[in-house]
């Protein structure tokens, strides 16, 4: 039966430097669909939760989904899963641009890499045929010469390459991967790459991707391309402005964070850091394949101090190059934003390393004794900069604050752990969650750690009714709404997989009829809306269960203390604090909505509900149920 799926699973052994292909088991499909399904079940089934996550023994995990390399629009994302070795938790990051459609082009559904090569490598996968090439040339480079470099080596511009740069190389724990101008970011999967030495992967690919009803899914695109021409945001503004304009949101609502959260509030960013401000910059968009939004918003500065550089900064960078900072310099942002990409370092993780840093020397913790001679004050923008390649180098200060808020306060001691605002290890993204209580509760659950990605409650931020109209300041509901928006994301944007902006602004209210009309008329299964839910449902409670496993317990869903004792002192959400009581009034309420006990973990009854049999025995083996 011709379908969208390829069929196949590619398997990489970098220690023998062997391969082979297996074909993709129907239950495996029905159950987890694609993406983050795939790789998050793939690495619960093969991976110990309880190993060291820079070790031989964990798998680099990757996987679009049935959408991917279709004329669904806005469909090219992939999911990458490993075990965090920033977390300790799931390590799953979701990425676009070219490459997880090339992936699909090669035949491919799933591609798992295990083992550890002796010397540096990188593959180079055309079709069916997969090579083990030598990368010691190329070890130091950045991410955009690596690839360019690959693209000549191989003398194909049309290779797509996803590597790390010389962050991922250090093994920095805030370290990503990146493809194109792409990343799979956040909770240093990076780094993983960089332990198996493996420096990047080309991809080229020649084949097709089916549909199963050609008629169907041409009725299914059809609407949905009627709800994003008629959504009043997606193309009016998000294609002009791009993710910016949510500055210019969460400024308006009082959450945009300042000083490392310590002054929300009380900075107005709209005139130096504001969608509008950023139109200076702009020459031109960024699209992923067969998307006709263009969100990536391309910026060039030209400035005496900081050269001529193009940069595509989103507005979780804006926040932490810019607010948590306190950096009020568009410029300062931008190449701050373009030199992370080429580094290959998360930009928001190290933004909010950097802002916690500010903070300590702010109140004298730490010195210049410590910090390399540099000023570190809040809004110094040059200190900010100059700290980004040492991070990546692990060289001076930055050796120190190479992995990440958690583990730099616990190098630093003195009480930092304080200001160190992380959720299990996985710092805050820029959203102040005191005035927005969804917001916060999903930080605290998702099972990434401080991940918006993972439970963004656009019922907040945007005030949008759907499912139902809430207040975003209010404590009760919270549990039910984001079980929901974890749930609908997952199945919706990780899994089939489809842009997280979509769901935000166009299909929230057909988000689950939207995915279960596309999918089964371009695979040609028969998915009910509610199984489609189920498969969002059943993804978190399988990442819980290997969380669980690796050691994660209720202690590590807790918001950090600052913003359960200290209030918003300024702003539209003025006086606002999340008191230990009522975010654990939240939490339980979380827990019982998902069917787990009062200690988080998944019960007997939800897991086989679920159909997860196998994970129940995880439990039962490890005393858990």
């Amino acid at each position: 039966m011709t379908s969208s799926y390829m069929g196949n699973i590619l398997r990489i052994n970098l220690t023998n430097k062997e391969y082979n292909i297996t074909p993709l088991s129907v239950e495996l499909a029905r159950n987890f669909l694609g993406g983050a399904g795939f790789t998050v079940k793939t690495l619960l089934d093969e991976v110990d939760p309880a190993i060291d996550p820079l070790s031989a023994e964990n798998k680099l995990i990757f996987s679009s989904g049935p959408l991917s390399g279709t004329a669904a629009p806005c469909a090219s994302r992939m999911s990458v899963s490993a075990k965090s070795p920033l977390t300790g938790a799931v390590g799953m990051c979701m990425t676009g641009g070219h490459f997880p459609v090339e992936l699909k082009f090669a035949g491919y559904d799933m591609l798992i890499i295990e083992g550890r090569s002796s010397e540096p490598v990188y593959l180079y996968i055309k079709d069916d045929k997969v090579s083990f090439r030598k990368a010691s040339k190329l070890m130091g480079t950045n991410t955009f010469d690596c690839q360019q470099l690959i693209k000549d080596d191989l003398g194909d511009q049309n290779i797509r390459v996803a590597c790390i740069g010389p962050a991922g190389e250090n093994l920095s724990k805030m370290a990503c991967i990146i493809n194109e101008r792409r990343a799979a970011g956040r909770k240093g999967l990076g780094a993983v790459m960089g332990s198996k030495n493996l420096k990047a992967i080309a991809i080229r690919g020649t084949k097709k991707v089916g549909i199963a009803r050609g008629n169907a899914f041409k009725e299914a695109r059809k609407r949905m391309l009627k709800a994003m021409k008629e959504s009043p945001v997606l193309y009016s503004q998000m294609s002009k402005h791009g993710t910016p304009m949510t500055v210019d949101a969460t400024w308006a609502i009082g959450i945009f964070p300042a000083n490392n959260f310590s002054t929300t509030g009380e900075w107005e960013p709209i005139n130096t850091l504001g969608a509008q401000a950023s139109q200076k910059y702009k020459i031109g968009s960024s699209y992923c394949y067969n998307c006709p939004v263009g969100c990536g918003q391309l910026k060039l500065v030209h400035s005496p101090t900081y050269g001529s550089i193009l940069g595509e900064p989103e507005y979780e960078t804006y926040y932490c190059f810019g607010g948590v900072t306190g950096v009020d310099s568009q410029e300062a942002v931008i190449t701050a934003d373009r030199l992370c990409d080429e580094l290959g370092l998360d930009t928001m993780s190290t933004g909010a390393t950097i802002a916690f840093a500010m903070e300590l020397y702010e109140r004298g913790i730490i010195d210049r004794d410590i910090t390399d001679n540099i000023e570190l004050n809040f809004g110094n923008a040059q200190a900010m900069l100059d700290l980004i390649p040492r991070i990546a180098f692990r060289e001076g200060f930055g050796a120190i604050l190479a992995d990440g808020v958690r583990i730099a306060s616990d190098k630093i001691g003195k009480n930092s752990q304080k200001y160190a605002l992380h959720i299990k290890g996985l710092e805050m993204p820029g959203y102040d969650p005191r005035g927005a209580k969804a917001h916060g509760l999903g930080f605290m659950t998702a099972y990434t750690g401080a991940d918006h990605n993972r439970s963004y409650a656009f019922q907040e931020v945007f005030g949008i009714p759907i499912p139902y109209a809430i207040d975003r300041l209010a404590i009760n509901g919270k549990g039910k709404l984001t079980k929901w928006n974890q749930d609908i994301r997952s199945v919706t944007c990780d899994c089939a997989p489809m842009c997280a902006f979509l769901m935000d602004m166009a299909v929230p209210a057909i988000a689950v009829e939207n995915t279960r009309d596309l999918v089964n008329s371009s695979t040609g299964l028969d998915f009910t809306s509610k199984e489609i839910e189920t498969i969002g449902e059943r993804l978190n409670n399988i990442a819980k269960v290997f969380n669980v496993l690796a050691g994660l317990t209720k202690k590590d869903d807790y918001l950090p203390e600052r913003f359960r004792n200290e209030e918003i002192k300024s702003g539209t959400s003025k006086g606002q604090r999340i008191p230990e009581e009522d975010m654990l009034l939240m939490l339980h309420e979380y827990y019982r909505e998902r069917g787990w006990n009062e200690d988080g973990i998944p019960t007997r009854s939800k897991l086989e509900e679920l159909g997860l049999a196998r994970e129940m025995g995880l439990l039962e083996n490890a005393g858990m149920v």
